[in-house]
Formats: structure tokens, C-alpha cells, sequence
């Protein structure tokens, strides 16, 4: 069965679960808003720059985990779902992953977010195959550092041909559908790149190699 593969923020989202999660954060009050705020909005923007340092990224968005009980963590995240999320999911959305669907194809989220936000979002989409930065969890606790490779540019490559290993699986025919110029490592691996709502720097990319562009907002 061929591989439908989606980035989530800004793709099958129309906007970002890692940085929305900061913010939900802030309005519950559960970090400092003026220290947190900022440092959120900065390494968003070096995001879509593309010069974002992954790894001080995720000393910065996993610690407010490590600092909580995971039925507490859990428990907002089910508010967040509901005030954040719900909001981003758009008909089109769904319905692209339904036809993938029933088509018959697998069907794979690759983000660079962690899996500790983006979980339940697969899980609401119907996704079961998800590859996302992994939280490290020790005693049933999140600690504060990242489990292996993180998702992110070449880390997804590397990480989803770490999972086609280990399944009967291969890249033949293979979609993968992203918003982002982080994602061309993966965009260039597939037989069938798509580019949902670009970015500009992506959209250039898509216009000069002729791959399709599309809209689900």
C-alpha cells in the first residue's frame, strides 16, 4: 500500500500545535507570560526562517513537562484539544486524509513537535502512525529531555527510514504533503511532493520543480 505522509502545523492544521501549546501554557498561567511569551515568539520565528537550533528549542518547550505530574499534563491537554485545536481542523483536512484513505494508503503524521502534543491530534484525525520528537519519560515522568533523534529537517528522513525498517513498507508512490522549506529533506524523497499552503521560500521551491501546490484553509 503506498505511504500518505502529512506534516501537521500549518499543514493539516492551520496553525502551529507546538506553538499554540506554548500559549495555552501562558493563558493558564502554568509558565511566567513575559519570559515565555517572548522566548516562544523568537524561536517561531527562527522556525520559519529556517535557522531554528532544535536543540535549544526543545531544552526550552519540554521543560514546562518535566515540571508536572503526567494526569495534570494530560488533563490540559484535553482543555487545549478542545480551546486550540478543534479550531484549526478544516473540512478540507479531513477530507484529504479520508481519501488517502480510502484509497487504501497507510496514512503517517512526521512532525517536528513532540509526540506528547501531537499524539491525541493524530489520534483526532484517525492517524495511527505517528513519527514526532519523543519526550524522554523516566518513572513515569517526563524529564525534560528529547528520546532519540528529533523529527526535525534531515531527522525525518532519518527517522522514517528508521520505520520503514522495521515494516513491510516502502517509499513506491509514496505523498508527502507540508507547508514548510524545513521539510524539503522529505519533500525530495517522495514520488509525489505536494506543497499545502506554503510558506514563501517553499512556494518558490514548489514553482521552479513543478510540484503541485494546494490549499486546506
Amino acid at each position: 500500500m503506498p505511504l500518505a505522509i502529512f506534516d501537521l502545523d500549518n499543514t493539516l492544521l492551520s496553525g502551529d500545535s507546538d506553538y499554540l501549546w506554548g500559549e495555552f501554557l501562558c493563558d493558564r498561567k502554568i509558565v511566567d507570560r513575559d519570559r515565555y511569551e517572548s522566548e516562544n515568539r523568537r524561536f517561531f520565528e527562527a522556525y520559519k526562517q529556517g535557522t531554528l537550533d532544535i536543540n535549544e528549542f526543545l531544552e526550552f518547550s519540554l521543560k514546562p513537562l518535566s515540571e508536572h505530574g503526567m494526569e495534570e499534563l494530560q488533563a490540559w491537554h484535553r482543555e487545549f484539544m478542545q480551546e486550540k485545536i478543534e479550531p484549526l481542523i478544516s473540512d478540507k483536512a479531513e477530507e484529504l486524509v479520508a481519501s488517502h484513505r480510502d484509497r487504501g494508503d497507510t496514512l503517517l503524521i512526521v512532525t517536528a513537535t513532540n509526540a506528547f502534543v501531537t499524539a491525541p491530534i493524530a489520534r483526532r484525525f484517525g492517524i495511527e502512525n505517528l513519527i514526532a520528537t519523543d519526550p524522554e519519560i523516566d518513572a513515569g515522568r517526563y524529564t525534560g529531555r528529547v528520546s532519540g533523534e528529533p523529527s526535525f529537517r534531515e531527522g525525518k528522513v532519518v527517522r522514517l527510514r528508521a520505520w520503514l525498517a522495521g515494516r513491510q513498507q516502502s517509499l513506491d508512490d509514496s505523498w508527502f504533503y507540508s507547508d514548510s522549506h524545513n521539510d524539503l529533506p522529505l519533500l525530495e524523497l517522495v514520488d509525489n511532493p505536494v506543497a499545502v499552503d506554503p510558506d514563501e521560500m517553499l512556494g518558490r521551491e514548489a514553482n521552479n520543480r513543478g510540484w503541485p501546490v494546494i490549499s486546506l484553509r
